[in-house]
């Protein structure tokens, strides 16, 4: 029998061949392809401009185009800045030419650009997207963008404005009917954005609110103690125990279920704790409950001014003494 020894040597140095053609790609002659046919588009686009010679003259709807082609070149290219500004100039070019659904479409497009870079930029194009699509009737596309704007606010801690975009994103998916989804996410996040702002009642009015509407809601029902935990750490910002007892009362009528959670039962050991001035048994509950639900960072807020005042109170009281 003859042996032939495979030749693995030369398999390798194949291999090795491809690696050693490839690695040239790190300085990115395709990036440079596609912002040299970005910049080509461009310019046919604005060609097309100079020859414009009315409202509607279809130049412009040729020069979108080319715009839009362009823009998705210098988006692929990943320059954002440029790939963002091209957009715009394909949106005004949809706007002379009464297209604005496309108008709309490239603004968002343009957002999503700048939110590499620029969320201000970002936050200017979803406005124009947003005035657009609520004109020609498009609700929920509005609402879809209104509530992307507040989320920017957000990243940015700018809860007034978030608060803001969020409520009438929620105003433009109720008027759509699409309350027992988005809409109630949204009024969430009003809710929340109102809790850290010291808008108490407000929050307490809107998470009363969506627990009422989800109690009927098969797919919804369970959030409802999470809403009224919510409703009632308002409720001990304000620091009234009576009204915190009342609430506490009302809620079971709501919700006889509420009362045999952990949700209930974390509540009334922390009105206990405020009753009795105890500060070290205020901390406990609120570490016990923490050992096994997770409190978002804003829940840990509300419960940092609640603790701050029950000390403040403390101490006001033993320097009486």
């Amino acid at each position: 029998m003859i042996y032939i020894k495979p030749k693995y040597n030369f398999v390798y140095k194949l291999r090795s061949d491809v690696k050693q053609q490839q690695h040239p790609f790190c300085c990115n002659p395709m990036g440079d392809d596609l912002i040299a046919r970005g910049q080509q588009l461009a310019n046919k686009a604005e060609n097309k401009l100079i020859c414009c010679c009315g409202l509607f003259d279809s130049n412009y709807q040729d020069a979108a185009e080319l715009f839009l082609n362009s823009a998705k070149s210098f988006k692929l290219a990943k320059s954002w800045d440029k790939a963002a500004s091209i957009f715009i100039k394909s949106a005004k070019c949809h706007l002379k030419s009464d297209n604005k659904f496309d108008a709309a479409n490239a603004y968002v497009d343009a957002s999503h650009c700048y939110k590499k870079t620029s969320r201000k930029g970002a936050i200017t194009c979803l406005n124009q997207a947003v005035t657009i699509f609520t004109e020609i009737g498009r609700q929920i596309m509005a609402a879809k963008y209104c509530k992307e704007i507040g989320e920017l606010y957000e990243l940015d801690q700018d809860f007034e404005h978030a608060k803001s975009y969020f409520e009438r994103a929620a105003e433009l998916f109720d008027f759509n009917g699409d309350a027992t989804t988005s809409g109630i996410q949204c009024k969430q996040k009003v809710a929340q954005f109102s809790a850290q702002l010291h808008q108490y009642q407000k929050a307490i009015k809107i998470y009363e609110d969506i627990s009422q509407q989800s109690l009927n809601n098969n797919l919804l029902k369970y959030g409802v103690r999470g809403y009224l935990l919510n409703s009632g750490l308002c409720h001990l910002c304000q620091g009234d125990i009576v009204a915190i007892t009342n609430t506490l009362e009302r809620y079971e009528d709501l919700d006889p279920t509420f009362s045999r959670t952990r949700e209930y039962k974390f509540l009334a050991d922390l009105a206990a704790s405020i009753d009795k001035e105890d500060v070290a048994n205020f901390t406990r509950v609120v570490k016990e409950f923490e050992s096994i639900t997770h409190l978002e960072s804003w829940k840990s807020t509300l419960l940092s001014r609640v603790k701050d005042a029950l000390e403040a109170k403390v101490m006001e009281e033993d320097d009486l003494t």
